[in-house]
């Protein structure tokens, strides 16, 4: 089962020193600090060793993954990077899956005893201390509820549910066991993305927000297929939900495996409108379509879909655009938020990310010694994080614990959250109530669009 998912000329010191490390240097002792910045490796990719520390050995991590494809074996490999993790169980209903997953454990001697039916390893295997779900959206809720209540610590992959019933199952769930369970809402755990909201909520750089955008475009085949010879038989697909293998394999453009593009792509990036502007939306109205209809005439979701978001705030109200589009790749993903003084673009892709300050603004103190450079036609200061951390007084031990967790992959810092989390030594940065408020905000935009008008939210929609 799977899980799919140019800069110009670099700052100058002093101009860094006075904006992009300031806001670094704010966040410094936070542990969400330390994330992710780098293109995810593709999952057959090799795994540096874990670099051999001379702090106190941490507690061994017993893990199962189930749901080892494309997104579950992204989420292995960076497993594998934490000297404290060792799997112990691989789970899935296709066998392909797992030999491809137990196969790679074996490479660095972790073997594994894989399991069909993750209920039957629940029952059998009574060393598991976590659980990584990587499953179609339609398992997410029974799966977590089941490892939660046979006391297992979770991680699952993103949107939470395609239902928002089974997203307050996993919530009751987790209240009721005390179990930890991390939403896969990665960016909560990315130094870009706190420097931003730093730069946004204390530094007040944009003023005063009116609007945000979003976007995740791209343009690749909608389709995939399976190794020949290796298709699950009728009844094996039946027993697990599935009537055809197309389904199986494609089961993100059907309705009651997924939540359509919306909650594939848009809810990470709808998750940080909801987390910069500290606001659930009020409303939502969303137009949506397929520009595929012809080529996938069984396929259920909309291939594209453009929505506007209304979020209720102290300076007014913020509307947000966002759209996912499958026929064009222009301009990949990445959010910005605008305001009277400047706007902010910031992604989890690297070549995104620049302050934009408006030429009538009030300007700040540190502006008049930023280099700047021209993008998208006007004056920017690029957004180029942990360059001068130093300036400001940290330790050595700081500096090189930040430069070190910079060179991650983006999903690493948030699964080391989650098992520092085990450990007792941080706070989860996206347990499930968090996930719960944009599981419904991303639901809606889909109601928005069966309905074909416009949503409104009451605040008690987005509690447990």
């Amino acid at each position: 089962m799977e899980e799919n998912e140019g800069t110009g000329s670099p700052l100058g010191r002093r101009g860094f020193i006075r904006s992009v490390a300031a806001a670094g240097a704010g966040i410094m002792a936070s542990d969400a600090v330390m994330a992710a910045v780098t293109a995810t490796k593709p999952a057959h990719a090799p795994v540096p060793k874990p670099v051999v520390s001379a702090e106190p050995k941490l507690p061994e991590i017993k893990i199962a993954m189930i749901g080892p494809g494309n997104q579950g074996r992204n989420l292995l490999i960076n497993c594998l990077r934490r000297k404290d993790v060792r799997f112990v169980a691989i789970c899935d209903i296709w066998p392909y899956a797992q030999e491809y997953a137990s196969g790679i454990l074996r490479k660095y001697d972790q073997p594994v005893t894989c399991y069909t039916d993750y209920q039957d390893m629940l029952e059998k295997q009574k060393d598991i201390d976590a659980v990584i779900i990587a499953t179609p959206d339609w398992m997410h809720s029974p799966q977590t509820v089941d490892c939660l209540k046979a006391g297992k610590h979770v991680y699952c992959e993103k949107e939470m549910s395609n239902t928002i019933e089974g997203a307050k199952a996993m919530v009751q769930a987790q209240r009721d066991t005390g179990k930890l369970l991390q939403i896969g809402h990665q960016r909560r755990s990315n130094p870009r993305y706190f420097h931003v909201l730093k730069l946004i909520t204390k530094d007040k750089f944009c003023g005063v927000i009116h609007h945000t955008y979003g976007q995740w475009n791209r343009s690749r085949p909608l389709n995939l297929g399976w190794p020949k010879g290796r298709e699950l038989d009728a009844a094996t697909l039946a027993k697990y939900g599935y009537d055809s293998m197309d389904r199986f394999r494609n089961w993100r453009w059907y309705k009651k495996f997924s939540g359509g593009p919306i909650a594939d792509l848009g809810s990470h990036q709808i998750d940080i409108f909801c987390w910069f502007l500290k606001a659930n939306p009020s409303s939502v109205y969303a137009s949506a379509g397929s520009d595929y209809a012809s080529l996938y005439k069984d396929r259920e979701w909309y291939d594209n879909i453009m929505t506007i978001y209304e979020f209720p705030t102290p300076s007014g109200t913020v509307r947000g655009f966002y759209e996912v589009l499958n026929s064009t790749s222009f301009g990949g993903y990445y959010e910005v938020f605008e305001g009277e003084n400047g706007s902010i673009e910031i992604s989890e892709d690297v070549t995104h990310g620049a302050m934009f300050p408006e030429p009538a603004a009030p300007r700040q103190d540190w502006q008049d010694m930023a280099q700047t450079v021209q993008k998208e036609g006007k004056e920017a200061i690029l957004l180029d994080i942990g360059k001068t951390l130093g300036a400001h007084g940290e330790s050595a031990k700081q500096i090189k614990e930040f430069n070190e967790n910079m060179s991650k992959p983006p999903h690493l810092l948030h699964l080391e959250n989650f098992f520092d989390a085990i450990h007792g030594s941080t706070k989860l940065t996206c347990p499930p109530d968090i996930a719960f408020e944009t599981c419904v905000a991303v639901l809606g935009a889909n109601d928005s669009v069966a309905s074909g008008g416009k949503v409104s939210f009451q605040p008690e929609q987005f509690k447990v």
